[in-house]
């Protein structure tokens, strides 16, 4: 693999692939990039994309809040994700939970992040990437945990000490979103924007919206095309 968002890219399944595939991706790599370093990394076959959404405060306590599965994904962009994964046995998620808070504790993190993995068919779990930051899946683990995330990160910050214990911590029935985005169907879901003419928001108990579009707002070009997310 090369970098510049994937596409230098090349899987290998045989060994007598790789002599050649190594030789194409390095030539690429310099044409394109002038660096004809590259990496290799095992190839996960339909893997889940589950992640660990944790709390470190300046005072050495770091916690997890259960998992997310984030596997329904278009063009490796997530469109829906819930908690707690239906994938995930209760002894993977101790192995992922307290691997992550392991990796939170050894850097040293303070604030509210998420550590993504991805899991084989045989539940074999891989270090994806860190996410240093509120991620736009959060309401799910804060419907199902109860706690407000971003008020933790706000206490956090504030030089506070996270307002729970693990031990505390309970997890309540199951929490799926969707992201609602202004795309187009038959252009291959590329980015719609225009005005949105008419809008009637979802409610009740157990519905949460997330969204500042209005009738009459008209969704810009030049960001994300992610206009809502609806949780349940």
């Amino acid at each position: 693999a090369a970098g510049g968002g994937g596409r230098g890219m090349r899987r290998c399944d045989m060994p007598e692939e790789v002599k050649p595939a190594f030789e194409l991706v390095k030539s690429e790599a310099k044409k394109a990039f002038g660096n004809d370093d590259i990496f290799i990394e095992k190839f996960i076959v339909e893997p889940k994309h589950i992640e660990v959404q944790v709390l470190g405060d300046q005072y050495g306590n770091v916690m997890h809040l259960g998992e997310r599965d984030c596997s329904v994904q278009r063009h490796h962009q997530k469109l829906i994700e819930e908690c707690p994964s239906a994938f995930v046995t209760p002894e993977l998620r101790e192995k992922m939970t307290s691997a992550a808070v392991a990796l939170a504790k050894r850097v040293g993190y303070r604030s509210a992040g998420t550590i993504e993995f991805l899991v084989d068919n045989d539940r074999n779990f891989y270090f994806c990437e860190m996410n240093t930051r509120i991620q736009v899946e959060h309401p799910v683990t804060e419907q199902v945990t109860g706690v407000d995330l971003v008020c933790e990160q706000l206490r956090i910050a504030a030089g506070e000490p996270i307002s729970f214990k693990q031990e505390d911590l309970v997890m309540r029935g199951h929490a799926i979103e969707c992201r609602i985005n202004a795309e187009d169907p038959s252009r291959n879901f590329a980015p719609c924007p225009g005005t949105l003419v008419s809008l009637h928001l979802p409610g009740g108990p157990g519905v949460r919206v997330d969204s500042a579009a209005y009738q009459g707002y008209k969704i810009p070009p030049f960001y994300d095309s992610m206009i809502g997310k609806l949780i349940v």
